[in-house]
C-alpha cells in the first residue's frame, strides 16, 4: 500500500531524523537546497528520512503536478523570545532593543513571531507618516530640470533639442528606507504560515507604502545611513534586512519552486557572541576585530578568518575566539574545533585560545597542547538563561580575554 505524501513536515533543530512520506521531487529539492538533510528511505519507497540541522524557519516546496505545496517548518530549540533577543542585540546592541519591544510572547513558532514583530516595528516607524528624502534621478524630460547630462544628450539624441537628458535630486517618499520596508512586507505576505490577523495588518502596512517602489527580487538592497532623521525607522529596517537576507532563493528546474524564510542559527550565535564581546570591551584600551583575516603560512597561501581577535594597547593580538553553535558529540566537543583553534593560536603567536559553544558538558574546560605551550579553553554559554545572565557571562569571558597571558 502506497502512503500519501505529507503536505506539512514539522521538524526540530538538530533533533533525530524522522521518516515521512514525501514526493520524490520534493525530497530531492530539499536535499539539493540544503534546507534539511534529506535521503530516501532505502527500505520503504515513497518515504524520506529528514533531519533538521541549524537552519530554522519555514519553506514551501511547490512540486509540479501536486495540488498543494509541501510546507517544511523547523522549530528552534532556543525559546523564541531568547532567539529574538540574540537577534536584536546582534543588530543593535546600543539601541535598547529588548524582549519587551519585540512582543513575541503570543507566538510560539518562529515565522509568525517574526511576521508579527516586523509588522509592529513597521507600524511604529510609519506612525508619524512616511519619511521623505532626496533621491538622485536621471530621466528624459521635455523641460530642463536640474542639470543637463550633455554626454547622454549627444549619445541618445544626436543633436535633437527635445527631449532633454537631465539629472536632479527629487524630494520623494520613494527612498531606500521606505523601499526596504515595502519589500519586506511584500515578502512576508508571500511566506507560508503567517497568521491571518498578522496578514491583515501587513496588508494595511502595504497600503500605507503603496506609493513606494518594491525592490525587484534578486537586486541588491539600496544603501541607507542611520541618522537622527530616520531614527524611528532603525529597528524596522534592521528586521526588514533580516527578512530579506533570510529569504531562501527560488529553485525552478522543471517547474519546481522553493520559497520561504530560514534563520541560520550558526550565524546568529556567532554574531551575538562577537558583538556582545565587542560591547563588553568598549571603553578599554583594547581593540577587537570580527572575522579578522590572517594567513596560516609564511607564503600567505592558506587563509583563515577567526570570528573575534582581541588586540592589546600595542596593536598585537592578545586573544582569539571562535563561536560554535553545534550539537556536541557524545564524548565531548568535536575535535576539529580544537585543531582549528590550535592553528589560530600558532599563526597569531598566542598561548591561549577560546572556543565558545551554545552548550557544553561543563561551563569551562581547558586542554594543554603537548609540546606547544598552548592552552585551548572551551566555554559553554547557556542560551536558556535570561538576557541579563547571558550578558553577564559574556562580560566574564571578556575580562578573561583581557587577562590572557602574553607570550
Amino acid at each position: 500500500m502506497t502512503s500519501t505524501a505529507a503536505e506539512s513536515v514539522e521538524l526540530v533543530e538538530h533533533a533525530p531524523a524522522v521518516s515521512l512520506p514525501l514526493a520524490g521531487a520534493a525530497g530531492r529539492a530539499l536535499a539539493a537546497a540544503d534546507i534539511v538533510d534529506a535521503v530516501p528511505d532505502p527500505y520503504t519507497p515513497g518515504r524520506w528520512s529528514l533531519r533538521a540541522g541549524s537552519k530554522v524557519g519555514a519553506v514551501a516546496v511547490s512540486v509540479p503536478g501536486a495540488d498543494t505545496p509541501v510546507t517544511v517548518r523547523v522549530t528552534p530549540k532556543v525559546p523564541i523570545a531568547r532567539l529574538f533577543f540574540l537577534l536584536g542585540y546582534s543588530l543593535d546592541p546600543q539601541g535598547g532593543w529588548r524582549d519587551g519591544e519585540v512582543e513575541v510572547a503570543e507566538h510560539r513558532d518562529l515565522l509568525p513571531a517574526l511576521a508579527h514583530t516586523v509588522e509592529r516595528q513597521v507600524d511604529r516607524a510609519l506612525r508619524q507618516g512616511l519619511l521623505q528624502g532626496y533621491r538622485a534621478t536621471e530621466e528624459s524630460a521635455l523641460v530642463v530640470r536640474g542639470r543637463i547630462r550633455e554626454a547622454e544628450q549627444i549619445r541618445r539624441r544626436f543633436g535633437m533639442t527635445l527631449p532633454v537628458e537631465v539629472a536632479y535630486d527629487e524630494f520623494t517618499m520613494d527612498i531606500a528606507e521606505n523601499r526596504i520596508l515595502r519589500t519586506a512586507v511584500e515578502r512576508l505576505l508571500r511566506l507560508p504560515g503567517v497568521p491571518s490577523d498578522v496578514r491583515r495588518r501587513l496588508l494595511h502596512q502595504r497600503s500605507r507604502l503603496a506609493d513606494v517602489t518594491a525592490i525587484v527580487r534578486g537586486r541588491p538592497l539600496p544603501a541607507w545611513q542611520p541618522t537622527r532623521l530616520n531614527s524611528r525607522y532603525h529597528h524596522a529596517l534592521h528586521l526588514a534586512r533580516v527578512v530579506l537576507d533570510g529569504s531562501s532563493a527560488e529553485h525552478a528546474p522543471g517547474g519546481l519552486r522553493i520559497d520561504g524564510f530560514l534563520f541560520d542559527m550558526n550565524k546568529l550565535f556567532e554574531d551575538f557572541v562577537t558583538v556582545a564581546l565587542g560591547e563588553a570591551l568598549r571603553g578599554t584600551d583594547h581593540t577587537s576585530r570580527m572575522q579578522d583575516p590572517h594567513h596560516l603560512d609564511e607564503a600567505a597561501a592558506i587563509r583563515m578568518k577567526p570570528d573575534f581577535v582581541l588586540y592589546g594597547p600595542d596593536g598585537t593580538p592578545c586573544a582569539v575566539v571562535d563561536a560554535k553553535y553545534k550539537a556536541e558529540k557524545r564524548g565531548g566537543f568535536p575535535d576539529a574545533d580544537l585543531y582549528q583553534m590550535l592553528a589560530y593560536c600558532t599563526a597569531l603567536g598566542l598561548c591561549e585560545g577560546h572556543l565558545v559553544y551554545a552548550k557544553g558538558n561543563a561551563p569551562h574546560a581547558a586542554h594543554q597542547v603537548r609540546h606547544a605551550g598552548i592552552v585551548i579553553h572551551q566555554h559553554a554559554l547557556d542560551l536558556d538563561q535570561e538576557p541579563p545572565g547571558l550578558l553577564t557571562a559574556v562580560r566574564t569571558l571578556a575580562q578573561r580575554l583581557v587577562n590572557t597571558p602574553r607570550v
